[in-house]
């Protein structure tokens, strides 16, 4: 029942994100066809260890960035997630912006976010990750290639689920 309640959500989503126009010049941040730069972040479980994203080169991933407190994104970060769980051509990599560890933990434990590749930057806004995507007008996802590449930008479900298909 929990899936159904799930898919329905990401249908509904979905479908009301169809009807928004995007505007196809990009507003902040990175675009199409940079290679995304790298980084590090502390891991969610064990704070000596340290994820880096070159560790997915050679791997499509869904670079997702968003905080607890910006409604949109955090049920962007939601969908995403139960949509890339049985997907096996995209990994994502999910990054909160929440500034307080124990606000992270409780928000991906309601949303049920897979945890091993979800981080927080404590440092919020303030990071060099922010400064370094260049997230100055707000959160943004990013797909990128097996070479880090940044093949799309601030996509949504629908168009993720394209890409899944035609990946195989």
């Amino acid at each position: 029942m929990r899936h159904v309640k799930w898919l329905f959500v990401v249908l509904l989503i979905s479908f009301l994100t169809s009807f928004v126009e995007k505007d196809k010049k990009p507003s902040g941040g990175l675009s199409m066809g940079d290679v995304a730069p790298d980084f590090s972040v502390k891991s969610t479980s064990n704070e000596q260890a340290l994820f880096h994203l070159n560790e997915f080169k050679g791997k499509y991933i869904l670079l997702n960035f968003w905080a607890s407190y910006d409604a949109q994104s955090r049920m962007q970060n939601i969908c995403f997630d139960h949509v890339l769980r049985s997907a096996h051509g995209v990994k994502m990599v999910s990054i909160s912006f929440d500034e307080y560890r124990s606000v992270f933990q409780e928000t991906i434990r309601k949303d049920q976010i897979a945890t091993p590749t979800c981080f927080v930057e404590t440092t919020g806004e303030k990071s060099d990750l922010f400064k370094d995507y260049r997230l100055k007008k707000g959160f943004a996802n990013y797909l990128l290639d097996g070479n880090g590449v940044i093949i799309a930008k601030n996509i949504s479900v629908a168009e993720l689920s394209a890409y899944l298909k035609k990946l195989g």
